[in-house]
């Protein structure tokens, strides 16, 4: 579990995209910190897994619903403020990936990708704002991609929302700087053990007639630290700027072992 940390003690801490992987991680590392863990996801698992961590003796909820659709956001938020106090902190962790020579994309996929990666993140961000303001405090992490930074091939539509998302995140942190409130991107780089490893692990596969050896081996041979990401690197990063991490924001920061260094 790593490091634990009192600041969050009470405090309401909402992850989108939290049935499992990542955005779990860090639902758990909330609750184990003493914060009220509120774990959204469109899928039914998320209720699941809240129940895991309250059989834990930790405090957890989980919610069904669709980050796509703002007034399932904004009912949702809403039910979380009334139940749980105000939102101190929200991580945008809900995301999608699409993997495909780009002459075969189609645009049901740029709207799919910029729906979920961006649309949802800025549907979550407007609904916790109000909590956010009125506290004069806040944290927000959203979710971007080393492919945000420099874009991945094959992945054109992917890499253009997760590079929205950083303008986003940029945008945001001017706009709320007066009321304190920190907003900041993470940008991972291939993490293991996730649903979007294999989308892209199995997407490459595919398409560069790889087996999947080669295309590990393809990927890891690009990283300085020469290793993929683990999910405990990013929750743990995540966590950093949930409970310490001051005098940052409007920031993108790489979690890629070195690959990317701007």
């Amino acid at each position: 579990m790593g490091i634990i940390s009192d600041n969050l003690r009470d405090k309401v801490c909402v992850v989108t995209g939290a049935a499992k992987s990542i955005g779990f991680g860090i639902a758990a590392k909330y609750a184990a910190s003493g914060a009220k863990a509120i774990l959204l996801d469109v899928s039914p698992e998320v209720e699941t897994s809240a129940k895991r961590l309250a059989d834990a003796g930790w405090s957890a909820r989980g919610y069904v619903f669709d980050v796509t659709d703002r007034d399932a956001v904004f009912d949702c938020f809403g039910k979380i403020v009334a139940e749980f106090g105000d939102i101190h902190a929200l991580v945008n962790n809900a995301g999608v990936v699409d993997q495909r020579p780009f002459e075969e994309t189609g645009p049901e996929v740029f709207e799919r990708m910029f729906k979920v990666n961006v649309y949802g993140s800025a549907y979550c961000i407007q609904a916790a704002l109000p909590s956010m303001k009125r506290n004069r405090d806040g944290r927000i992490v959203n979710f971007s991609s080393k492919s945000g930074k420099t874009g991945s091939a094959l992945m054109a539509p992917y890499s253009a929302a997760k590079g929205a998302v950083i303008a986003l995140t940029q945008s945001l942190a001017f706009e709320f700087a007066p009321f304190n409130i920190k907003i900041n991107a993470v940008c991972p780089g291939i993490t293991g053990d996730t649903g979007v490893w294999d989308s892209v692990s199995s997407g490459y596969i595919h398409n560069l007639k790889l087996p999947r050896g080669e295309v590990i081996k393809k990927f890891t041979a690009k990283v300085p630290l020469a290793r993929l990401a683990a999910i405990e690197d990013v929750v743990d990063f995540v966590f950093f700027l949930t409970v310490s991490g001051e005098y940052c924001t409007g920031q993108a920061f790489n979690i890629t072992g070195g690959r990317e260094m701007h």
